[in-house]
């Protein structure tokens, strides 16, 4: 979902090549497999200089423990052996800088407050957004052990424009809860800034919250700012 939100907006400063399952919508170089395969992973890192990763299986809400055989390993095999494969076999081949694509969900969704990404806990409920919060730490292994540059967007509520703005116009009820729904560009230009952040310096590993918050109502996002110069702008440009 969010890799093809993203890929049109990608396209116009990078050249792109996909991996997935199945054929993308989007004119770009293709590789049909999973990350979940190494020989799949060798063929579609080849030649390319960084990656970014938004594979997932079996969406689940933040704020859950509903689980069953089939949620729980398609969350593992995905969200931590796909990605530690991924990196392995990355670094391997000599591509050291890459983006995660990590979760608002690897908190506890029901505080009213973030602060910063570095003081919350990952305390999740769900076993999605514990499986994203080992892919961190994978992240942080293969930084420090592996010297690789690697940057997670702790994103929330990806919406394609059309469902943007339904949501900004008529929001939803989630039980008394707000959901902050992030655009398409705001999420496409995020991903942009992080690719940029990962070509600098050597054994990084940080995280950021992304969200369509713009008014830092729930979610503090000062630091995708002053480290990616990033902030949620649709609102400026499109007529809610």
């Amino acid at each position: 979902m969010v890799g093809t939100f993203i890929t049109p907006y990608l396209q116009k400063h990078h050249e792109i090549r996909v991996l997935d399952l199945s054929e993308p919508t989007h004119d770009v170089d293709f590789v049909k497999g999973s990350m979940t395969n190494p020989d799949d992973l060798r063929r579609s890192l080849e030649g390319m200089d960084t990656f970014i990763d938004v594979a997932m299986l079996s969406p689940q809400g933040g704020g859950v423990t509903d689980q069953d055989e089939k949620v729980i390993m398609d969350h593992y095999q995905v969200n931590c052996q796909g990605l530690h494969l991924l990196l392995f076999i990355a670094q391997e081949m000599g591509i050291k800088n890459g983006v995660y694509t990590s979760t608002m969900s690897v908190h506890y969704r029901n505080r009213e407050n973030y602060p910063n990404e570095d003081e919350i806990p990952l305390d999740t409920p769900s076993a999605y957004g514990l499986t994203k919060g080992f892919g961190e730490l994978i992240c942080r292994y293969f930084a420090r052990w592996f010297d690789m540059n690697l940057v997670a967007l702790r994103i929330t509520g990806p919406r394609p424009r059309d469902r943007w703005l339904e949501e900004r116009r008529n929001p939803p009820d989630y039980g008394g809860s707000r959901l902050y729904v992030t655009d398409e560009e705001d999420l496409a230009t995020a991903y942009l800034a992080a690719l940029e952040r990962v070509q600098q310096g050597h054994g990084l590993f940080d995280a950021y919250f992304i969200s369509g918050d713009e008014n830092g109502e729930e979610m503090n996002m000062s630091k995708a700012e002053r480290d990616l110069g990033w902030q949620p702008l649709t609102q400026t440009r499109v007529q809610i």
